[in-house]
């Protein structure tokens, strides 16, 4: 391990604003902030948002800045990315924007019903073999997942390079008669791209430097019948 890493995961352990569960704190039970993150981490009744994967935290930071009337969270499982987002925030002085490092598939564990008014998953890992279907962040059992403590209206943006991963749930949220608000698969040729969906992150600015579009969707997840996977996958798969 380099020496920066060591030095990185010492300073995470001084950042209040950045929360990294032990593996038996929220593997098949519920962390102490679940259901308690207005309260016992931001101490405001602000909306939360999540980010998802959100890696050096540069949209999370960035929603922070634009929106202080909400509470922001991103969330990794690799601490040496975090490092960056945590001490940007910290060094604003920014209340308003946390960190968690944990897997997603643990995510019930950590938040209560109605406790997140949106979810941003940004450029993540598209998964595209089979065997990895029930990895990618938009699959019917993440999405079942994160109905379990998303707001009645709550919203899910993906934001992703991946055409691929874009039609994939696209297809499985018509399929599963879920409420699409936006589709776009060119965000920056479709005149959508406002304040918000302009803000880029490394990995947004290495793709569009490459010429690759940039695909969005927003959506929301309705009802309470579970989400079951497209009829046929193998157009979204090898």
């Amino acid at each position: 391990m380099g020496k920066n890493k060591l030095q990185r995961f010492a300073e995470n352990e001084t950042f209040k604003n950045l929360v990294q569960p032990e593996f038996d704190a929220v593997f098949g039970c519920d962390y102490h902030l679940k259901g308690n993150w207005h309260a016992n981490f931001f101490g405001n009744s602000k909306p939360i948002v999540l980010e998802l994967g959100c890696g050096r935290g540069e949209y999370t930071v960035a929603l922070g800045e634009k929106f202080p009337e909400k509470n922001f969270i991103g969330i990794d499982v690799k601490g040496a990315r975090l490092w960056r987002g945590a001490k940007t925030a910290t060094e604003g002085n920014m209340d308003n924007v946390g960190f968690l490092r944990t897997r997603i598939e643990f995510i019930r564990s950590l938040f209560g019903k109605d406790e997140v008014a949106e979810i941003w998953v940004t450029f993540p890992d598209p998964q595209l073999k089979k065997s990895r279907l029930k990895k990618r962040l938009t699959c019917s059992g993440f999405l079942n997942s994160y109905r379990e403590f998303l707001a009645p209206d709550g919203i899910v943006h993906l934001k992703t390079d991946n055409q691929n991963l874009h039609f994939y749930t696209k297809k499985l949220l018509e399929e599963n008669g879920m409420e699409i608000l936006v589709a776009t698969n060119d965000l920056y040729n479709s005149g959508m791209a406002d304040e918000i969906l302009s803000v880029k992150t490394k990995y947004e600015q290495d793709y569009l430097a490459k010429g690759m579009p940039i695909t969005y969707l927003k959506f929301r997840i309705k009802g309470d019948v579970p989400l079951v996977e497209p009829a046929d996958i193998e157009p979204f798969v090898i």
